[in-house]
């Protein structure tokens, strides 16, 4: 395994950090997760400036120091000719330290035939700092473990008001008829959900963002999650507690949203 970190190319599995190194005692890094279209960090579904401008924005309001950012470009476009996912860490020194990864093998799978989700109903799963990526990720990690107890791939996180949030690894859509919803912004404003925002407006898709609770999901006829590694990937079922739906993984508005990455 290839991985570079404060500036020098590290071929293994193994990274060497001070005992008290707050990265491991707090989980005090920022970071960001793209995947590389094409080889090309201009590719437009790379997104590459909305993920390196996520990663100052928390910068700035933790009052870190910034990594170079030309040498962070560099050493990425080196991983992405070997990775097709690039996950970015950054010390609040300004260190980097970037890995790669390959897609999932049943990724195509999961898009087609959708995925089972389960709902969290305990405030145990309550992000921290949640407008930020950071290196504390144990609640969405808790929450998958569970998930995964359940026999599902994906955690649904919700809060105090049970009110669906978004998933341990992206955010929420659904839809009814003609229209897409997606919960209101209330945690990381995720880069796949901002730009299909836009690009669904600008096709005159009507898209309404709304507040999601159990009475509202019951009425949608479809449910699924994106992020900038899977993509879109459809739910064909969901549970938790004395709740259970199962959802159309091939409606017309899934396949409005897929033609977002028909490039």
């Amino acid at each position: 395994m290839l991985f570079y970190y404060n500036g020098e190319l590290i071929t293994g599995n193994t990274l060497n950090l001070n005992i008290n190194e707050p990265s491991l005692l707090y989980g005090a890094t920022v970071f960001t997760t793209l995947r590389v279209y094409e080889q090309s960090l201009e590719h437009p579904l790379t997104h590459w400036v909305d993920h390196c401008q996520r990663l100052k924005n928390s910068l700035e309001v933790f009052e870190w120091d910034f990594p170079d950012w030309e040498l962070l470009k560099k050493e990425t476009e080196i991983l992405n000719q070997t990775y097709p996912i690039i996950r970015i860490t950054i010390f609040p020194d300004g260190r980097e330290w970037i890995t790669g990864r390959f897609l999932p093998e049943d990724l195509r799978q999961r898009q087609r035939q959708g995925i089972k989700g389960w709902i969290t109903e305990d405030n145990l799963y309550r992000r921290s700092l949640p407008e930020h990526k950071t290196g504390n990720y144990l609640t969405p990690w808790l929450a998958r473990q569970q998930a995964e107890k359940m026999g599902a791939k994906e955690a649904i996180l919700t809060n105090s008001q049970g009110h669906w949030l978004e998933t341990n690894t992206g955010n929420l859509w659904g839809w009814k008829g003609k229209t897409i919803f997606t919960p209101h912004q209330e945690i990381l404003p995720g880069i796949v959900r901002k730009n299909l925002l836009i690009w669904l407006k600008k096709q005159n898709i009507l898209v309404q963002e709304t507040q999601w609770n159990i009475d509202f999901v019951q009425e949608l006829e479809g449910v699924a999650y994106s992020n900038s590694v899977v993509e879109i990937v459809p739910f064909n079922e969901i549970v938790a507690g004395n709740f259970s739906g199962c959802y159309n993984t091939s409606h017309y508005c899934l396949e409005q949203i897929q033609k977002y990455y028909a490039f």
